[in-house]
């Protein structure tokens, strides 16, 4: 499995493709807010003759979509995400106005592909990913896990020394802890590729990130 990450927007977002060893790739989270961003991507694709099998998205925060349009404009693929999530998706343009104070041109958003269910495998080629629903940040929120690979692409649920702020609307610390919690069931090799920032592992969160040691004492 390679992993290529690409970091977008202003808010600084995390944007995984994830390519198997026979040429098929998961897009997580194609957060790029403009042209210029949307054709990294794309190019990336293109270079590597890549066939796109999913288009999943962590959470649906503006952030983490905002590059949804570009990609159902060119290939004509609906991101998944949870349904807790939907109501969230439906008010894109609000959530950019209010976080960046103005309205921002961008591609139409389309409509969802099917809701992504607990536990569900997501196959591309050789490997997949499995469902894993982290609620806390927002109520949709999701982490996708290749146990095989021992990779776990956390989204805003978990971050190097910390996790995803939850006060913003739909968020949960009582929902975050329980989800910290099932991560940290995880294998302590397990790599975690974080929806902003750096990589970490499993390990070392739950010796040096309070948010998760709390959450191992409940």
């Amino acid at each position: 499995m390679t992993i290529q990450p690409f970091t977008f927007n202003p808010l600084g977002v995390n944007c995984y493709v994830v390519q198997s060893g026979d040429g098929y790739a998961t897009v997580i989270d194609c957060s790029c807010s403009s042209e210029s961003e949307w054709e990294q991507l794309r190019n990336y694709f293109a270079i590597d003759s890549l066939d796109i099998i999913h288009l999943l998205n962590t959470h649906l925060h503006f952030d983490h979509v905002w590059g949804n349009g570009y990609f159902y404009r060119d290939f004509h693929e609906k991101s998944r995400a949870l349904a807790a999530d939907h109501t969230l998706y439906d008010n894109i343009d609000l959530q950019i106005q209010s976080v960046m104070g103005m309205k921002i041109a961008h591609p139409p958003f389309p409509q969802l592909g099917s809701p992504l269910q607990d536990g569900e495998k997501l196959h591309f080629g050789v490997d997949s990913l499995t469902v894993i629903p982290t609620p806390g940040h927002s109520p949709g929120s999701a982490c996708f896990y290749c146990e095989s690979q021992g990779v776990l692409f956390s989204g805003d649920t978990l971050f190097r020394g910390s996790c995803g702020r939850t006060d913003l609307e739909g968020g949960n610390m009582d929902d975050m802890m329980k989800s910290l919690k099932v991560l940290s069931a995880l294998p302590n090799d397990t790599k975690v590729y974080c929806g902003h920032g750096p990589q970490t592992t499993i390990g070392f969160e739950k010796q040096y990130n309070p948010y998760l040691i709390e959450a191992m004492r409940r």
